[in-house]
């Protein structure tokens, strides 16, 4: 495939820029060329509009939680990734106030009452962990070092280490990421270096997706791509880390790359065509929705459909306040012949973009939204 086919058309850049804060400051910076000031004043914007101002809204001002009973730790950690993941200035009064919140409130009782922020016994959440503490408050060496330790001999890292000693792609790309922000904080000690060279090795020998001995795809659903990942691997995040980190393509993403560039939709682009169960009880939703070969992720707001009418879909979006971002339903175990149907939201003209697999309880029993459609 020739390089300019991977560069975003004019109405491409139009719709990322038609959007939320959150993928208008990032589409100027990677894409448009955007002035310092521009991107600047747009991005400032995140903890005030949007996406972002509704995640910030749902922090418990006197627990510093994201709510979820038993599940506080996970639903407060996937919010603050999402939140870096958005762009959310860590040097912002919104910022601050949120993460410190969470530095005063959170404990991991069962572990002596350790703060939130120096991780716990898990890896990939470790990983996750250092990340936002070094994004929105400062580098943690304890946290960085015991990550160090636990690196297996392939290179990467797994939860279930020391019982298996062969590395995880899921807990890898949490870890890559996590000394990727730590070394940009002004860790980047020789050990670190090595450390993260090692694990993106351990990626590239396998070419991003596949087995190292038979060349088989390792998972299927790591060609579909989802937002947020939470502790998921796939294609899309594993070459996005890449591209954060100044990687040179070279031929061992060639397959990943084409990967990305096949999930295209036909007007080009991203397609997002999967998601993880809403089992953390949130109920703002957004959904990546376009990257242009690995360089740029475009988030939107969508409705998930079960069954019951097809081929029309009448709905009112203001009420929740998901803005005109609203992507074509997702109906459950229907006939594929349903994809490039039309759909009509707020009055408007939607395509059926994708089916998604399982039953509709497995996947809106927290959405905003269930809208009614079938085959």
């Amino acid at each position: 495939m020739r390089l300019h086919d991977y560069a975003p058309r004019p109405a491409h850049l139009k719709w990322l820029l038609d959007s939320d804060p959150a993928i208008r400051w990032q589409a100027m910076r990677d894409l448009t060329g955007g002035t310092p000031n521009a991107i600047a004043a747009e991005r400032s914007r995140v903890a005030t509009e949007g996406w972002g101002a509704q995640l910030l809204a749902r922090q418990s001002p006197n627990a510093g939680d994201w709510g979820g009973g038993a599940k506080w730790d996970l639903i407060t950690l996937w919010s603050l990734v999402v939140l870096k993941d958005l762009g959310l200035d860590p040097g912002s009064e919104q910022a601050r106030k949120m993460i410190d919140r969470v530095d005063k409130w959170l404990v991991f009782k069962p572990l002596n009452n350790r703060p939130f922020l120096y991780g716990e016994t898990e890896p990939c959440i470790n990983g996750r962990i250092l990340a936002i503490g070094t994004y929105f408050k400062e580098a943690n060496d304890a946290l960085a070092n015991q990550l160090l330790d636990e690196q297996l001999e392939d290179g990467g890292w797994n939860c279930e280490a020391p019982k298996s000693r062969r590395s995880s792609f899921h807990t890898t790309i949490c870890v890559l990421e996590g000394l990727l922000e730590y070394e940009r904080a002004g860790r980047g000690s020789a050990a670190v270096i090595k450390a993260r060279k090692r694990a993106e090795d351990y990626l590239l020998e396998r070419r991003m997706f596949r087995t190292l001995r038979t060349g088989e795809v390792i998972d299927k659903r790591w060609l579909r791509f989802s937002f947020p990942t939470f502790w998921h691997y796939d294609v899309l995040r594993g070459l996005d880390y890449l591209r954060n980190a100044g990687f040179k393509p070279d031929s061992r993403v060639g397959a990943a790359i084409e990967v990305v560039m096949e999930r295209r939709h036909q007007n080009g682009a991203g397609r997002s065509t999967s998601f993880i169960p809403n089992i953390f009880h949130w109920r703002w939703r957004p959904v990546s929705a376009g990257q242009a070969a690995g360089t740029h992720s475009a988030l939107s707001a969508f409705c998930v459909g079960t069954a019951t009418q097809r081929g029309s879909c009448d709905w009112d979006s203001s009420r929740y306040r998901l803005g005109q971002r609203v992507a074509a339903n997702l109906p459950f175990n229907v006939s594929p012949n349903v994809i490039g149907q039309t759909v009509r939201i707020n009055g408007k003209p939607f395509t059926m973009v994708g089916v998604a697999p399982g039953k509709p309880n497995e996947f809106t029993s927290d959405a905003h939204l269930v809208c009614p459609v079938r085959s």
